[in-house]
C-alpha cells in the first residue's frame, strides 16, 4: 500500500443490513489499494475485517471516474475482500452517503454517487433509512443451472450493473453453507463470475434470500441481489410494472436485516434500507509497511 503521506491511514467501518465495508478516505486518490492490500484490510482475524472496501475518491481525481465529475462530486471506488473491482455494490452505495454525511461532505437529501455501474442518485432520509435509485435491471435471455449437494435449479439471470443469477428454493438451508461458490452452468453466460441468489417465499410479495457474492462468499446481505431477487420474483409472479403501469414493491429478508425494493413503470428501481457508521480511527503505519502490503 502506497500513499504520498508517510503517516496512519485513516479507516471508518460501516454497515448496511451487516454487509460490512472498510472505508478509506481518500479525496485526492493518493493512496494506491493493490489487491492484496484490500484482502488484508477485509481479514477478519488479521485486519479490520469487511466484505469489501469503500474507497472514497473525488470523481474529478480518478481516472475511472473523472468524465462524472460533472454529476457526482464523489467516487466510490469499490473492491470486494478478495482484492478484485467490482461494479457496483448497493448496500456499499448506501454506506457511502452515510459516510458522505458522517464527514459533512453533505447534509441529508439527495446525493448523487458515481460508481463503475454509472451515477447512482441516493437519498438521505431523516428517519436514519437511505434509498438508492438503483437503475434498470437487464434480464438476458441466457439462464444457468446452479447446483448444490446434488440438487439443481434453474437460475434466472438479471443483470443490475452487476451479473446475478437467481434461483428459487423452497428452503434457504438447500443453498448449503455457500463458503465456496455454488457451481453453475454453463460457465461462459457470466465470464467474470456471477453473485448467486437462493430465494425462498415469505408471503405475498415478501421473500427471503441468501447469497453467495462474487470476490466475498456469503455475506448478511446484497443490495444489487436484493432488486435482483426483486425483479426476478415479480417476473416469476407475473409482474411487470412496464406493462401494468403500476410500480411493484417487495420486501427482501437479508441475513442481517430487511430491505424494500420498488420497480417503477419506467424501469427504475430504488432501493430502501439503513446505513449505520460503526467506529473510526487509523491504521498503525508499521502494519501498512508490512511484509504482506
Amino acid at each position: 500500500m502506497t500513499s504520498t503521506q508517510n503517516a496512519p491511514l485513516a479507516f471508518l467501518k460501516g454497515h448496511g443490513t451487516e454487509n460490512d465495508f472498510v472505508i478509506v478516505p481518500d479525496p485526492d486518490n493518493a493512496v494506491a489499494l493493490s489487491p492484496a492490500d484490500v484482502a488484508r484490510l477485509c481479514d477478519r482475524r488479521a485486519g479490520i475485517g469487511g466484505d469489501g472496501v469503500l474507497h472514497v475518491v473525488r470523481s474529478a481525481a480518478h481516472p475511472e471516474a473523472k468524465d462524472l465529475a460533472d454529476q457526482a462530486e464523489w467516487f466510490m471506488d469499490y473492491r470486494n475482500a478478495d482484492g478484485s473491482v467490482a461494479e457496483m455494490c448497493g448496500n456499499g452505495v448506501r454506506v457511502f452517503a452515510r459516510y458522505l454525511e458522517h464527514a459533512g461532505h453533505v447534509t441529508a437529501g439527495e446525493v448523487a454517487v458515481a460508481t463503475r455501474g454509472g451515477v447512482k442518485r441516493v437519498h438521505l432520509d431523516k428517519d436514519g433509512s437511505v434509498t438508492v435509485a438503483m437503475g434498470r435491471a437487464v434480464l438476458p435471455e441466457e439462464s444457468v443451472t446452479v447446483t448444490v449437494d446434488g440438487r439443481s435449479w434453474s437460475a434466472r439471470n438479471v443483470n443490475m450493473g452487476n451479473p446475478h443469477a437467481v434461483a428459487f428454493v423452497d428452503s434457504l438451508d438447500h443453498a448449503g453453507d455457500l463458503h465456496t461458490e455454488p457451481p453453475y452452468a454453463p460457465a461462459s453466460v457470466y465470464p467474470d463470475g456471477v453473485n448467486i441468489e437462493f430465494v425462498a417465499d415469505r408471503g405475498p410479495r415478501h421473500v427471503a434470500m441468501r447469497v453467495h457474492e462474487r470476490g466475498a462468499a456469503e455475506t448478511r446481505s446484497c443490495g444489487t441481489g436484493a432488486c435482483a431477487v426483486a425483479v426476478a420474483t415479480a417476473r416469476r409472479d407475473g409482474a411487470d410494472p412496464a406493462a401494468s403501469g403500476t410500480p411493484v414493491t417487495y420486501t427482501v429478508d437479508v441475513l442481517g436485516g430487511t430491505l424494500v425494493i420498488t420497480e417503477h413503470p419506467n424501469g427504475e428501481i430504488d432501493m430502501t434500507g439503513p446505513a449505520v457508521i460503526v467506529a473510526e480511527g487509523t491504521i498503525d503505519p508499521s502494519w501498512l509497511a508490512g511484509p504482506s502490503s
